[in-house]
């Protein structure tokens, strides 16, 4: 049975980790980061429904006059 030659794996190994260390590093230099993060202030509409417009009065039982 021959043996495996292992000689060139120290070699691919080491260059598989150093060209992925480089194209991380160019992808990482292209990216755009905000310098002044600034949160982002919304205004609140005020939304109209028809019953506000309406005077309405609940009445609850325990104020209904006694007969």
């Amino acid at each position: 049975m021959p043996q495996l030659n292992t000689s060139t794996w120290f070699i691919t190994i080491v260059s598989m980790i150093m060209t992925l260390f480089i194209v991380f590093q160019l992808k990482i230099s292209k990216h755009d980061y905000y310098l002044n993060p600034e949160p982002l202030i919304t205004k609140s509409q005020k939304h109209t429904t028809p019953w506000e417009t309406k005077w309405t009065k609940i009445y609850s039982p325990l104020s209904l006059p006694l007969r």
